[in-house]
């Protein structure tokens, strides 16, 4: 018998934010299912704690805005 492999955890369909303490390294990820409840959430923590917004993820993977094209 070996040791099992360690696979990344795949990430919910939702809108991530990361609440760190100031000056912390690392901090509690928050996912919340709407953008405005994650931007609630933000507003809520950011008067004593560092807010990050990571974005939304859907099938495991960071869904990138599209940019928008000069035409």
């Amino acid at each position: 018998m070996g040791r099992p492999p360690v696979l990344p955890k795949k990430k919910k369909d939702g809108f991530y934010l990361e609440i760190r303490n100031k000056g912390a390294k690392s901090g509690t990820i928050i996912i919340r299912d709407t953008e405005d409840a994650m931007m609630l959430a933000a507003r809520q923590y950011q008067t004593t704690k560092d807010v990050i917004i990571l974005g939304e993820h859907r099938n495991g993977k960071r869904v990138e805005e599209k940019k928008k094209s000069k035409a």
